[in-house]
């Protein structure tokens, strides 16, 4: 029962590491989105580079912040 609990263990982190990529690419979509919707109510018409930029520089933070534990900030110890 050993090699098919890894063998689970194993298929479950590959399709964590797929589903965690999908939710990267949507949010970075979804981003670019909001950053051209945001610089046209602003009266911008910035270039494809800098909205991609943009977007990517927030999507990053948002994941980074996403996945940074909580408890550690406020000194709680789990």
């Amino acid at each position: 029962m050993g090699f098919v609990d890894q063998f689970g263990q194993v298929v479950g982190s590959i399709i964590a590491v797929v589903l965690m990529l999908v939710l990267a690419v949507l949010s970075f979509f979804i981003t670019v989105f909001i950053v051209e919707t945001g610089a046209g109510f602003a009266g911008h018409d910035p270039s494809a580079n800098f909205v991609a930029l943009s977007a990517a520089v927030l999507a990053a933070s948002a994941i980074v912040a996403g996945a940074t534990p909580l408890g550690a900030l406020a000194g709680v110890d789990e």
